[in-house]
C-alpha cells in the first residue's frame, strides 16, 4: 500500500474521529444551557414566593387609618364634653351668684341718699361724705389717723339693707374706744420720752476716772385725755379736725448730784498670775481692753466683743493653753484668767451674768465652779456675758501689775443696803482620770511599770449663790454646777522584752575588760554637769480678805492701801492657769 493511501486514510480517520468529538461538546453544551435556564426560573419563582405580600400591607395601613381616626374622633367628643361640663358649671355658678341688690328704699345715712345704690356703693358714698382727715400733732410731728368710723358706717348700711325700710340712720361712736386707745397707745410708744438718771457717761483713761452726765427730764404723753379728744371730735363729727397731744413731764429718780454722792466700788476681785511674761503680758492687753468700758442700764456686755480676736498683730503672745489636753502655745493664753476675775466682781456687783462656761480641767487661780473660761471664734466662741440690770450705768476698771490682776465693778449700789452676795462652791463628786498614757523604756526590766506623772481625778462642783442681809443668810440657791475632766498618768514600761544597756553600765562594763586584761588607764577629770532645772511657775491662791461692814466686795478684796502679798505655791506646769480645749 502506497504512503498516499496510508496517510488518505489516516487523515479521513481523524477527520471522522473530530466530527464525533464535535457533535459530543455541542451536545453536553445544550444539555449545560438548558440545565441552568430551568435553574434560573425554578430561583426567580421561588423569589417571587417569599417576597412580601402587598395586598396584606395595604389592608394593614388601612386598618392602622381608621384606628387613628376613631382615636382622634373619640378625644374630640371627650373635650367637647368636658368643655360642655365646664360651661354648665360656669353657667351653674353664675346663676347662684346673686348680684348685689339695690337699695329700694328711701333711706339716708348721715343725712347722705343712698337710695338706688347697692351696699358697697352705699358705704363708699357716706364714708367720702365725711371726708375724714383726723390728725394728731405732737411738738413739731404730726400724724394721720386712720378712719376709726368705718366699721360703724358698715354696721349700719347692713342694718338698713336687712330692714328694707325708709327711715334717717346715723352712724353713732359708740363701741370705739378700744379701737381709739390702739392708736393712741401707739403713738405713746412714738413720741414718750424715757427720763435718764444721772450716771457716769464717759471714762478719762489719763486720769483713770469715769465722768458723770446730768440726768434728763422725760416725757410722757396724756393717753386718757387724747383718747378723750379724738372720741369727742368724732361724736362732734369734726372728722377732719388736727388734735393736739399734751404730755407730762416724767423726773428721773437719780439726778446726778446724787448719782455723784452714791457712786462707788460696787464689785471687786483680785487673783495671782503665774512668772510667765508672756502669758502675763496677754493678761495686761485684756485688762486694757475691757477697762473703762461703760455699760448702760439694761445693755449687755460681752468679753469676746469687747477685747476682739486675741491675736499676734494686736500683740497677744504665744502662751501655755490647753488643746485636747496638751499644752500648746497659743497667741493669748491666760486671757482666761481677766474673764475669771471679771466674773466674781460681777457676781458680788448684784449684775446679773447671762452667759458663763467652765473649763474643762479645774483652774487654779480660782475656786473651781468659779472661773469663766472663754475663746474667741468670730464672736461664737464660749464667751463671758452679764446684762447691767441697775438703773444707773456702770463701769469696769481692770488692772494688772507685779502678777496681780484685780477688776472691779463701779456705780451706784445695785443691791440694797446690808446686802451682800458670794459664792460657795463644793465638790460633790470625784470622776475617775482617763485611761493612763503609756510610754515605752527600754531600760526597765520587762514587767517593770513606773509612773512618771500621776494622775489627777476628775470632779463635779456644785456653786450657791448666798444673799445675806446684815450678816444673816436670807437666800442659798444653786447658781450652776461645774464639771472638770481629770488628767491621764503618763506610765514607762518596757515590752520589747529585753533590757538596753543604760551608759553607765555600758561605762563598768568597759572598766572591768579592762582591769582584766591588765590595762591601766588614768583617770579623766571629773565632769562636773549641773542638773537641768526647770523654774516652775507659780500661782498663789486667791487672796480673800474681808470687806468692811456694809460694803459687798466680795471674796477677793484687796485694800487699796495695804495689798498684802499672797504667798505662792510651786506647781507643775498642767496646774499653771491653764486652760481648757481653745479656751485661753
Amino acid at each position: 500500500m502506497s504512503d498516499t493511501y496510508r496517510n488518505s486514510r489516516a487523515g479521513g480517520r481523524r477527520s471522522r474521529q473530530s466530527s464525533s468529538a464535535d457533535r459530543i461538546m455541542a451536545v453536553q453544551n445544550a444539555r449545560s444551557r438548558g440545565t441552568g435556564s430551568r435553574r434560573g426560573g425554578s430561583g426567580r419563582r421561588r423569589g417571587r414566593r417569599q417576597g412580601p405580600d402587598m395586598a396584606k400591607i395595604v389592608l394593614i395601613v388601612i386598618g392602622v387609618l381608621i384606628l387613628l381616626i376613631c382615636a382622634a374622633v373619640g378625644f374630640q367628643s371627650c373635650a367637647r364634653s368636658e368643655d360642655d361640663k365646664t360651661s354648665v358649671e360656669s353657667e351653674s355658678e353664675t346663676e347662684t351668684t346673686e348680684p348685689e341688690t339695690e337699695m329700694a328704699a328711701e333711706i339716708t345715712v348721715n343725712g347722705v341718699q343712698v337710695h338706688g345704690l347697692t351696699k358697697t356703693e352705699a358705704i363708699k358714698k357716706v364714708l367720702e361724705d365725711m371726708g375724714w382727715e383726723m390728725k394728731v400733732s405732737f411738738g413739731d410731728e404730726t400724724a394721720d389717723l386712720p378712719n376709726l368710723m368705718e366699721a360703724n358706717v358698715d354696721a349700719v348700711i347692713e342694718k338698713a339693707f336687712a330692714k328694707k325700710e325708709s327711715g334717717d340712720y346715723t352712724v353713732e361712736t359708740d363701741g370705739l374706744d378700744d379701737a381709739v386707745q390702739v392708736e393712741v397707745k401707739a403713738l405713746a410708744a412714738k413720741w414718750d420720752v424715757e427720763p435718764k438718771n444721772g450716771s457716769i457717761s464717759t471714762y478719762d483713761k489719763a486720769s483713770d476716772k469715769f465722768t458723770f452726765a446730768g440726768a434728763q427730764t422725760g416725757k410722757k404723753i396724756d393717753q386718757e385725755k387724747l383718747t378723750s379728744d379724738i372720741l369727742s371730735a368724732m361724736k362732734a363729727g369734726e372728722y377732719n379736725k388736727t388734735i393736739t397731744a399734751t404730755a407730762d413731764e416724767v423726773q428721773p429718780e437719780i439726778t446726778e448730784a446724787q448719782a455723784r454722792e452714791n457712786f462707788k466700788r460696787i464689785g471687786t476681785y483680785t487673783t495671782k498670775t503665774t512668772t510667765n511674761k508672756d502669758r502675763n503680758e496677754n493678761i495686761r492687753l485684756a485688762c486694757a481692753a475691757i477697762n473703762g468700758t461703760i455699760i448702760k442700764p439694761g445693755e449687755e456686755f460681752s468679753f469676746n466683743k469687747m477685747t476682739g480676736n486675741r491675736t499676734t498683730e494686736k500683740g497677744y503672745k504665744p502662751a501655755g493653753a490647753y488643746s485636747n489636753g496638751v499644752v500648746v502655745q497659743e497667741p493669748g493664753g491666760g486671757v482666761c484668767q481677766v474673764s475669771s476675775t471679771l466674773y466674781n466682781a460681777v457676781v458680788f456687783a448684784g449684775l446679773k451674768t447671762t452667759e458663763r462656761h467652765a473649763h474643762t480641767y479645774e483652774p487654779s487661780y480660782v475656786t473651781p465652779g468659779e472661773d469663766a473660761m472663754v475663746s474667741y471664734d468670730g464672736y461664737a466662741g464660749p464667751d463671758l456675758r452679764f446684762v447691767n440690770n441697775s438703773k444707773t450705768a456702770v463701769g469696769i476698771k481692770a488692772a494688772y501689775s507685779n502678777q496681780t490682776l484685780t477688776v472691779s465693778i463701779y456705780g451706784n449700789p445695785i443691791l440694797e443696803d446690808g446686802v451682800t452676795v458670794s459664792m460657795h462652791s463644793e465638790k460633790i463628786k470625784e470622776l475617775d482620770p482617763p485611761t493612763p498614757t503609756y510610754v515605752e523604756d527600754p531600760t526597765l526590766e520587762p514587767g517593770v511599770e513606773v509612773v512618771a506623772k500621776a494622775a489627777t481625778p476628775g470632779s463635779r462642783w456644785q456653786t450657791k449663790l448666798i444673799t445675806k442681809k446684815n450678816g444673816q443668810v436670807v437666800s442659798d440657791v444653786l447658781l450652776h454646777n461645774s464639771t472638770y475632766t481629770g488628767k491621764a498618768a503618763t506610765i514607762k514600761r518596757n515590752t520589747s522584752g529585753t533590757v538596753a544597756a543604760t551608759e553607765s553600765a555600758s561605762a563598768d562594763a568597759s572598766a572591768a575588760s579592762s582591769e582584766a586584761a591588765g590595762e591601766t588607764t588614768a583617770a579623766a577629770p571629773a565632769e562636773t554637769t549641773a542638773a537641768a532645772t526647770t523654774a516652775l511657775e507659780t500661782t498663789a491662791a486667791p487672796t480673800t480678805a474681808v470687806p468692811s461692814p456694809g460694803e459687798n466686795y466680795g471674796p477677793g478684796y484687796v485694800n487699796e492701801a495695804t495689798t498684802a502679798a499672797a504667798a505662792e505655791t510651786n506647781q507643775a506646769p498642767s496646774d499653771m492657769g491653764l486652760i481648757s480645749p481653745n479656751g485661753q
